[in-house]
């Protein structure tokens, strides 16, 4: 599949009236002097989730209830309010460090898998594909396609720089690869895993014509602790 050109003219700003110029890009496949960028727009945008990350534990029952002790059995011992609160500062400080280590550890792991060959994970596997977006004389988005097994392709590493974000570029990336996956033979239908911190990224991929297929919570201990879920999507292909 060959690069697609888009831009040019006004797009409405999102929730408001006013109208911002859209920058040309095109979408193109993956070349291999995009390496090192593919990994900076993933990372980047990953790392964006971590406030986010940090106040959903935070509105956690059993997490309110920790601080909530804490900040009373020390208030009782102490008959101070500075050092419920000076104490409580340091968890939430703690607790910010945690997560976002945890965090990071998760985005690593996503380095070294698919993202650590691109091309042999995406570009030379038969019913996958890898395509950036190019605006400015830089990549400033991505995404994947690979077999999922059976009859579906799954849509990995969707990304958009933030500073390009609302000029339809996600969107066009999710055109481009349904379009792909509707030229492989057998192929029945895309899926796609979201995080329920992925409000925006729920929101276009319902735009697209994804719906929702099923819900789980992250199998693991932090996943529990958390209440990380995760949400699949499913588009069904004609």
């Amino acid at each position: 599949m060959g690069s697609e050109r888009r831009g040019g003219g006004q797009a409405a700003a999102a929730g408001g009236g006013r109208g911002r110029a859209m920058a040309d890009y095109r979408i193109r496949p993956y070349r291999d002097e995009d390496y090192e960028a593919v990994r900076e727009v993933f990372a980047t945008g990953m790392n964006e989730y971590v406030p986010a990350l940090c106040l959903h534990v935070l509105r956690q029952p059993w997490v309110l209830l920790v601080l909530g002790c804490v900040f009373c059995l020390l208030l009782a011992s102490s008959r101070s309010l500075l050092l419920p609160v000076l104490a409580l500062t340091l968890l939430l400080a703690l607790g910010r460090q945690l997560l976002g280590c945890a965090w990071s550890t998760y985005i690593e792991r996503c380095l070294g898998d698919d993202l650590r060959d691109i091309r042999a994970a995406y570009m030379e596997s038969p019913g996958a594909r890898f395509w950036v977006a190019e605006a400015d004389e830089r990549v400033v988005g991505t995404v994947g396609v690979r077999p999922a097994g059976g009859e579906e392709l799954a849509l990995k590493r969707m990304a958009v720089r933030k500073d390009y974000r609302g000029r339809g570029i996600a969107a066009a990336l999710g055109r481009t690869a349904l379009a792909f996956a509707r030229q492989q033979r057998g192929c029945r239908a895309v899926v796609l895993n979201t995080m329920m911190l992925q409000h925006e990224a729920r929101a276009l991929y319902e735009r697209l014509g994804f719906h929702r297929h099923r819900h789980y919570l992250l199998p693991t201990a932090y996943g529990r602790l958390a209440n990380c879920t995760v949400t699949t999507y499913r588009y069904d292909l004609p």
